[in-house]
């Protein structure tokens, strides 16, 4: 832990220049090589027999090197991560009777995607060390009606995808046979699993290149990785009208231009979860002895790529003592922490429609204890050890 005399050295320094948030605006490092190859796609497109095309190059390039980055057979390219997740639950062919299993801490992009095909969201609990979806509480929620388990790379950390598809391989639905598992890796892109990347294991995972993630498109942008060849297929034709498979679809292409900034990120995120890990590592040593905060876990059969350096106050803390942690985070020190996530259920009148076995307790009370701190590839250490310093002084102050 910093101490005392330490933090003062520290703060004599000032603040950071930049105003760091839980979850900044840009996720990801840009640089020229960006700007150039976005303006070089443009320059190609400006060809009448070119343009912008949904399928022009270097689209197939950017999928291919995502899938080789992955390790799987296929990547298809989307304008967003929604679209894939919407995707996954189309390709099941859900009715209303049809049950997905969903972690109930969690973004709400999941669980929208099971309530808009009509199926039932079945929440399960997270583990509280680690808030991936816990196996245990997803096998006594099976049910004859369970279609899938739909896990959450949450925060960075890899899912314990393995334990899904053991339990989907033991519980076979009686007319499909075993469960599907599905992975949303929006927060995750460029981490690991066992030996090799998120993104592998699964029937699928559905990553985001939004604003906000590891590694963006201009904003937006979403990757569907899967060794299977049908849901390759089906993804491909949906996110054009559907007409190749004669399904409902609607136009969730990617550009050209996104995809050729793209490439460029993905050269990059190797070295953007380097730096990630090597700002985390250092802050679990200087904020370690602090006994109101658990800090993330890293699991040696994992690479946690730190979406998010997620930490949990204690019991004594949650709520109201956590809520003024934060505040004054931001109002003293100029750190803006957030909230990632509470149970979804609790703030999305729909969600709470489509689904039943409520409430969950584990994952109200994590919802009242998450504190996410600040992280970015880009950050410097100084900036890192200002946060850290900032954390154990609101800490101290509220004993």
């Amino acid at each position: 832990m910093i101490e005392r005399e330490r933090r003062q050295a520290v703060f004599a320094r000032g603040k950071p220049e930049t105003r760091w948030q839980g979850e900044p605006l840009l996720g990801s490092i840009y640089g020229e090589e960006e700007v150039d190859a976005a303006v070089s796609a443009i320059r190609e497109a400006m060809d009448v027999s070119k343009g912008f095309g949904f399928t022009a190059s270097p689209i197939p390039e950017f999928e291919q090197a995502f899938a080789a980055y992955v390790g799987t057979k296929h990547a298809v390219s989307m304008n967003s991560a929604g679209p894939g997740l919407d995707m996954a639950m189309r390709y099941l062919n859900l009715d209303a009777d049809d049950e997905v299993i969903v972690p109930a801490v969690n973004f709400v992009a999941a669980p929208l995607a099971v309530a808009g095909v009509g199926a039932r969201i079945v929440w399960g609990e997270v583990d509280p060390h680690t808030l991936q979806l816990d196996p245990n509480d997803v096998e006594e929620k099976i049910t004859p009606r369970t279609r899938a388990i739909f896990a959450v790379h949450m925060n960075g950390l890899s899912a314990p995808m393995d334990d899904y598809l053991e339990l989907a391989r033991r519980h076979p639905h009686d007319a499909h046979g075993p469960l599907a598992v599905i992975g949303d890796a929006a927060r995750a892109c460029g981490g690991g699993y066992k030996h090799g990347k998120i993104g592998k294991a699964g029937l699928l995972n559905v990553f985001s290149f939004h604003t906000m993630k590891n590694m963006t498109t201009l904003g937006e942008g979403g990757m569907v990785t899967t060794d299977d060849d049908d849901v390759a297929a089906y993804c491909r034709s949906t996110r054009f009208y559907g007409g190749a498979t004669d399904v409902w679809g609607t136009s969730n292409v990617m550009t050209k231009v996104q995809a050729a900034v793209g490439l460029v990120q993905l050269s990059k995120l190797d070295g953007f979860i380097a730096a990630r890990r090597a700002l985390a590592q250092q802050r679990t040593e200087w904020l370690e002895g602090v006994p109101e905060l658990a800090l993330p876990p890293d699991p040696p059969d994992r690479l946690h790529s730190y979406y998010l350096y997620t930490c949990v106050v204690c019991d004594a803390w949650a709520g109201a003592q956590r809520d003024e942690l934060m505040r004054r985070m931001d109002e003293e020190f100029c750190v803006r922490c957030v909230v990632a996530n509470k149970p979804v259920y609790l703030h999305r009148a729909i969600l709470r429609e489509h689904s039943g076995g409520l409430p969950l307790p584990v994952s109200e009370n994590l919802g009242e204890r998450i504190l996410c701190v600040p992280i970015h590839p880009a950050m410097s250490q100084e900036d890192n050890e200002y946060i850290s310093a900032s954390l154990i002084e609101c800490v101290e102050g509220l004993r």
